[in-house]
């Protein structure tokens, strides 16, 4: 008969939900590159950031502005935070607000996908929106003006250090290591910056060789996560000098690579991942020799209402 051991087991390590944010994989792209590509011995690779648990890169970005206003006692469990938000950035607030015990305020214009509205309540925000001729920038002078009028705090992604902070400690080293200091491009789609920004510093300190590209909608493309600010809204953490060549991608060409990614590559990835994807197939097209890396901001089910896709 087995005896039970009365020596007491050493207590086991378990992660948390803030523990597996960031490490995502970079998968190389194969039915998609075409042999003009593959003749110039280039590689593109995705950054799957939709595996994050909130479902997107903006995971990065929330917990670290939260865990800092702490670190700081500029905010403590129980405050009520707001942010204005396209979308993915209020989701993963929402996350990281209910981790941490926070109640938040979320406003968006009204003409965002009814998926990210749902799952941001999902996770227990509340939600104030803005009308659609608003844009973000209405939804971001409300933030401001409920801040002022003390109901709560604004993290401001637009203009919080902590946001490129993010990409500049966990994405950018994630990178030189999964292609063993091989990349020579970097591409993102541009909307807060945070991301372009704040990987762009990492790479540049290792390499200053590496190319920073910037996915911007041409002009009256509405293309979610992709933005082209006017001066006045232009955010605070973004440089300029961070991102060595701006490409304008279309609403169409963005929504059909979408849907050539998940039936070419079994990618489903968001409109704004795959505005990235576009550029970063052009760019394979004019270079040799060369390991392009492109962010997938988010996955497509967030964007099932918005009829990219074929019901």
């Amino acid at each position: 008969m087995r005896k039970h051991s009365t020596q007491q087991a050493a207590p086991r390590h378990y992660q948390t939900l803030e523990d597996v944010i960031g490490n995502t994989p970079l998968i190389r792209l194969q039915r998609m590159i075409a042999p003009e590509i593959a003749a110039r011995g280039n590689v593109v690779l995705a950054k799957l950031e939709g595996n994050n648990p909130a479902g997107s890169v903006k995971d990065r970005p929330a917990i670290s502005m939260i865990r800092r206003a702490e670190e700081r006692g500029d905010v403590q469990p129980g405050d009520t935070l707001i942010e204005a938000t396209s979308g993915n950035t209020g989701i993963a607030l929402a996350m990281a607000a209910a981790i941490r015990g926070y109640r938040m305020v979320l406003i968006m214009p009204e003409d965002l996908s009814i998926e990210r509205a749902q799952t941001m309540k999902a996770f227990g925000a509340e939600l104030i929106l803005t009308p659609r001729s608003g844009g973000m920038e209405y939804a971001r002078d409300l933030a401001e003006q409920m801040q002022r009028d003390g109901k709560g705090r604004v993290l401001d992604q637009f203009a919080n250090a902590d946001n490129p902070r993010a990409h500049y400690e966990t994405t950018g080293p994630e990178l030189w290591r999964d292609t063993g200091g091989e990349i020579t491009h970097f591409v993102s789609a541009m909307g807060t910056t945070g991301t372009i920004t704040g990987t762009s510093r990492y790479l540049k300190e290792q390499n200053p060789a590496v190319r920073i590209v910037g996915a911007q909608p041409s002009e009256g493309s509405r293309i979610p996560g992709i933005r082209k600010w006017p001066e006045a809204y232009q955010p605070k953490i973004y440089q300029p000098q961070a991102v060595d060549e701006l490409v304008l991608v279309s609403q169409s060409d963005a929504e059909d690579m979408a849907r050539q990614l998940a039936r070419e590559e079994g990618l489903f990835a968001g409109i704004s991942a795959a505005g990235a994807c576009w550029v970063a197939l052009q760019l394979a097209r004019t270079v040799e020799r060369a390991t392009i890396v492109f962010v997938v901001c988010d996955r497509g089910d967030r964007y099932l209402s918005t009829g990219v896709f074929p019901a």
